[in-house]
């Protein structure tokens, strides 16, 4: 894997490019959802959040994450650039699969939306969009930090 240290440069900004762009969608989602919960089922309105949910997930958030898991594993990958014996790859790394189990929920509930099954207030989706910005404090921490 020592080939990949003369790729640095270029795998760590298509990791932050990736990064950036899966985190833009997985903020704005759950906004979406935010006002889509107070749309009435099958209004012009309604439809119109329907195909913004699927255009946002399917062609940004769902490549964005799989671009940056790819950058990010390649990165990782690359002789001595992390100390696994630290714990803050750690931390990042279980904020990172936060974010994916998080992905995942959304994607099942633009589903829901999708076909007019949704149950949740926008109440609900208000305290849920925290949770992407939570995760992006703790990564941006332990990456440039590195408390521990």
């Amino acid at each position: 894997m020592s080939w990949l240290a003369s790729w640095y440069p270029w795998i760590k900004a298509l990791h932050i490019i990736s990064v950036m762009a899966w985190m833009a969608g997985m903020l704005y989602l759950p906004r979406l959802f935010v006002y889509h919960a107070d749309a009435e089922p099958g209004s012009v309105q309604s439809e119109t959040f329907k195909t913004m949910e699927r255009r946002l997930l399917r062609a940004i958030i769902n490549p964005a994450m799989i671009a940056s898991i790819l950058f990010g594993g390649l990165l990782a990958g690359i002789p001595g650039l992390v100390d696994w014996s630290q714990a803050w790859i750690w931390v990042k790394l279980a904020a990172v699969l936060g974010l994916v189990v998080a992905h995942h929920f959304f994607a099942r509930w633009r589903k829901e939306f999708a076909e007019d099954r949704n149950r949740r207030p926008a109440g609900f989706y208000r305290k849920v969009n925290e949770v992407p910005t939570l995760a992006l404090i703790v990564v941006v921490i332990m990456v440039v930090v590195k408390p521990f």
